[in-house]
């Protein structure tokens, strides 16, 4: 997938504020340079300043990064105010940032449990919340990405992210039926085998077994994924909420 080129228009966002976590590596950073490019102006946060400050200098003007743990919650509030105080508001949130580890699930610890949970769960609710609360509902509009998992059956010795990442699949939905009325959508993006930094961190042959499982025979590239969450986040999307949308390369069939 080597010059992929997305199919969207370049003003399919245009005039839209996007906030995204994890926003200087991997795919949260395909989607920041895509929703730039697509129109939007980003925010992007996450916990290493080098990354976030190579995408600011690749976007310009219209890109904010802020250095910013989102498990800590008066980071979180920072994080919100600084893009509000920057752009005005924040139309698309996109809730990438995560982080996990491989472990058979009898050796997966309670500490280590909740690190996962604190991060997946906890830290998105925290800052969907306040999205939300500060610029969505008042603006009466808005979109929340979220990021899941596939396959979504269950995932051997990922247990403790599985289960995150389920959550906050079934998050997407209830929050649909409640902040619809406020013109607000939501909804997770299951993602499978992505080649991204991340991935890469698990060793050669773990990578190479999980490229043989996708039926499609490759795995995917931030790039797909950054032109899903972006056409999602656009008006081509404007009828889908409290769903989950899968694109693994037919790995969870």
């Amino acid at each position: 997938m080597n010059g992929f080129r997305s199919p969207l228009a370049p003003d399919a966002n245009a005039g839209k504020v996007a906030l995204v976590t994890g926003g200087g590596t991997g795919i949260g950073r395909a989607t920041a340079l895509e929703l730039a490019r697509t129109g939007a102006k980003v925010a992007v946060c996450g916990r290493r300043p080098e990354p976030l400050e190579a995408v600011r200098a690749e976007l310009g003007d219209d890109c904010l990064a802020i250095r910013t743990d989102v498990r800590e919650p008066e980071q979180v509030g920072a994080l919100v105010e600084q893009t509000l105080e920057r752009f005005g508001r924040i139309d698309i949130l996109v809730n990438n940032a995560g982080g996990q580890f491989l472990a058979p699930a009898e050796e997966i610890s309670l500490k280590g449990w909740r690190a996962v949970h604190r991060l997946a769960v906890d830290a998105v609710w925290d800052l969907t919340r306040a999205v939300a609360e500060r610029s969505m509902i008042p603006n009466e509009s808005g979109v929340v990405v979220f990021i899941g998992f596939s396959p979504r059956r269950g995932m051997a010795e990922m247990a403790h992210a599985a289960a995150a990442r389920a959550a906050i699949e079934n998050l997407a939905g209830s929050l649909a039926l409640e902040w619809s009325r406020h013109g607000i959508r939501t909804v997770c993006v299951a993602l499978g085998n992505i080649a991204t930094e991340g991935l890469d961190g698990y060793g050669p042959e773990r990578v190479a077994e999980w490229e043989r499982e996708v039926p499609l025979g490759r795995l995917g590239t931030p790039e797909e994924a950054a032109a899903l969450i972006a056409f999602l986040a656009s008006a081509g999307g404007a009828y889908v909420t409290g769903t989950t949308v899968v694109m693994d390369g037919g790995l969870d069939v």
